[in-house]
């Protein structure tokens, strides 16, 4: 078996935000809460449309600190309200076309992300699983070696939507 199967390579992040999940589910589902809160912590969302359909898209630039902009979008492959969202992510150009990350050539093109959310006594966990796809063992390995940069990332993601709940909803 390859030393860096699926199974090895997988990123996943659990958070529970203290919100019934109808709200969490508006909040990553509607262009207006989405536009709030997704990218990393001190970038700004500029543009964005969302097709929330299967092989419908959501494609945004994301104006970073020092004002450059990075395009990223998801092409849906299941919206099951209020319970789950399948999507592959990769980084994007201004015309939606799929690019390379600008910063690591050997980042793989497409993530497929499994998003699901539960709810128990009126909060909801979110569970998140990343999985490369179509990727090379180079792309695979620079994905594991990514993982802790992508938990500091999704902290700060998750930590925008956790406000925007307490706040906005």
């Amino acid at each position: 078996m390859n030393a860096l199967s699926a199974d090895n390579v997988a990123f996943t992040v659990t958070r529970t935000f203290d919100a019934p999940r109808a709200l969490v589910w508006k909040a990553w589902t509607e262009i207006e809460h989405l536009v709030q809160w997704w990218g990393p912590k001190g970038f700004k969302m500029n543009k964005a449309k969302l097709d929330l359909r299967s092989g419908g898209l959501f494609h945004y630039g994301l104006e970073m600190p020092d004002g450059a902009i990075m395009w990223g979008k998801f092409v849906f492959r299941e919206v099951l309200p209020p319970e789950r969202l399948v999507f592959v992510v990769s980084f994007s150009d201004e015309q939606g076309g799929t690019t390379r990350h600008f910063m690591s050539a050997d980042w793989p093109l497409e993530v497929l992300n499994t998003v699901t959310f539960t709810e128990s006594n009126g909060k909801t966990t979110m569970a998140l699983r990343a999985d490369p796809i179509n990727a090379n063992d180079t792309e695979r390995q620079t994905f594991l070696d990514g993982h802790k940069s992508m938990q500091g990332g999704f902290k700060g993601t998750f930590d925008q939507l956790e406000e925007y709940l307490a706040s906005a909803l």
